[in-house]
């Protein structure tokens, strides 16, 4: 929340003083710099081995939500960003309500608790390559791992160091690029000596074979890994000529994902059969894989320390930004306890991060419940999709109804066509929301009504009762304005 938006003289002052800043010395940036920023910060290889199951097909599962979910998300969150500062409370709480705003807010936060899990789950299983392959399919060992990287990543973020931002800033080079460039030249090396594709690669098998809804559940994940446009469009302002710039910048930014999402994905179905890849190791199990044909196996661990790098990176980097988002906002609105307010010595909302980390360990513990490590990790991630739907729902119905409401309203930015975008995105959004409670051709022999019952208990937990029970025992007195204006401008 912008300190703009804090309401009496201290906000007052700020925002005063922030414009007397903006007007001395604006930011500057190149469409060029922004579509790197939003490639780094959508783009990885964890959820390659999610799409390469589907061989040639994963082109199709990926190209589709890029067109209905990624770029409608880029352009309108764009225009918000560049009416309305404060993020997507403020962009919810001006076109529908506070109560949906800080929905919005909560969402976003609630989606890292499933999250977390799913992440540190594939950090588990690369380190297990590195150690002993057996045990990346150990629920007891991924755990345990789950539960000491997320605590020790608490501990780091509650010290307020400034490695966060190094490690993070490194995450794209060392963690994402090399390895995915790696990945895709082995692999057509690997076929171009004449090795058969472990997957069919003709044009029949350009789409996705249709065995009913289940054989296309897994697209509903590509949603999610393109999640995080709307963090982006706070830069538009900062072009020289947004109209113009910004679409060319996103346009640049999707290719550049794209091609970071889709050729590794084929890199991997080239070496590794469907039926034997792990969900959650599966990148580790091509890199074995080509480096075993290649004999070159002791750049296994070189590359598991640059995946688990990156991984880490972006988990400290995801444990600062939402909780401190929530912290403003309750401060604020008085949404949250005084207790779950609190800042340590280093300024550091560390009470909220300890009741998300009770959480996390609750869930980690059910790796070592449940036998297939790959089951577990699908559903933390269609969990994990579908509360941070609920956050694009609000985003697109808001921009609609700000676009009525507040025509006139200051916009750096202008997205062409923003009925018809938010249109798309709220039928794209709300599809992969209900094919979500199908289970994966992938998912094996579970219960269907077991999995229904977790996602859309998960679902209904996070996205709704918790929330809606903060909104029902907020109290006027838990407000403090002036202390979430301090903690935005670092002083507090």
């Amino acid at each position: 929340m912008s300190a703009a938006d804090v309401p009496g003289p201290d906000g007052s002052a700020v925002a005063g003083a922030r414009e007397r800043v903006k007007a001395v010395a604006a930011p500057r940036m190149t469409w060029v710099t922004l579509a790197l920023m939003t490639t780094s910060s959508v783009a990885s290889l964890r959820s390659s081995p999610t799409m390469a199951v589907y061989g040639l097909a994963c082109v199709f599962l990926y190209v589709v939500p890029a067109i209905v979910f990624l770029l409608p998300t880029a352009l309108v969150s764009a225009e918000l960003a560049s009416g309305w500062e404060g993020g997507v409370y403020n962009w919810v709480a001006q076109g529908l309500s506070k109560p949906l705003g800080f929905l919005a807010v909560w969402c976003q936060f609630a989606m890292t608790i499933f999250y977390y899990p799913s992440l540190l789950a594939y950090v588990a299983s690369t380190i297990a390559y590195v150690v002993d392959p057996s045990l990346a399919s150990n629920g007891l060992y991924t755990a345990i791992v789950i539960m000491v990287l997320y605590w020790t990543g608490v501990w780091v973020s509650s010290r307020g160091t400034n490695a966060v931002a190094g490690l993070a800033s490194w995450g794209l080079i060392i963690g994402t690029l090399i390895p995915g460039a790696l990945l895709v030249v082995l692999g057509f090396v690997f076929l171009g000596q004449g090795n058969d594709s472990a997957a069919p690669m003709t044009a029949d098998h350009l789409l996705p074979a249709w065995t009913g809804l289940a054989s296309l559940v897994l697209i509903v994940n590509n949603f999610l890994s393109y999640s995080g446009m709307e963090m982006n469009a706070v830069h538009v302002s900062s072009l020289r000529n947004p109209g113009k710039e910004f679409p060319r910048s996103m346009f640049l930014a999707v290719g550049m994902v794209l091609l970071i999402f889709i050729l590794p994905a084929l890199a991997i179905s080239w070496v590794v059969p469907a039926d034997q890849l792990s969900l959650t190791a599966g990148v580790m199990q091509a890199f074995d894989a080509f480096f075993q044909y290649f004999h070159i196996g002791w750049l296994t661990p070189l590359i598991a320390v640059g995946l688990v790098a990156a991984s880490l990176g972006g988990m400290l980097t995801w444990l600062a930004g939402p909780s401190k988002g929530l912290l403003m906002i309750s401060r604020q609105e008085g949404y949250l306890p005084p207790s779950l307010q609190k800042l340590n010595k280093h300024g550091i909302q560390q009470n909220i991060l300890v009741a998300q980390g009770v959480v996390t360990t609750v869930i980690a513990l059910m790796y070592a419940l449940i036998p297939d490590v790959s089951s577990v990790y699908w559903i933390f991630s269609v969990i994990t999709t579908q509360v941070y739907l609920i956050v694009y729902l609000l985003m697109f119905a808001a921009a609609i109804r700000l676009r009525r409401t507040q025509p006139d309203h200051p916009r750096g930015y202008r997205a062409p066509a923003l009925v018809l975008l938010c249109v798309v995105g709220l039928l794209a959004s709300a599809a992969a929301m209900v094919i979500g409670f199908v289970p994966s051709s992938q998912f094996g022999g579970g219960s269907v009504w077991s999995y229904i019952g977790i996602v859309g208990g998960g679902l209904l937990l996070l996205g709704v009762i918790i929330p809606f029970a903060f909104l029902k025992a907020s109290k006027p007195e838990w407000r403090d304005p002036a202390a979430a204006a301090a903690v935005e401008e670092g002083t507090a």
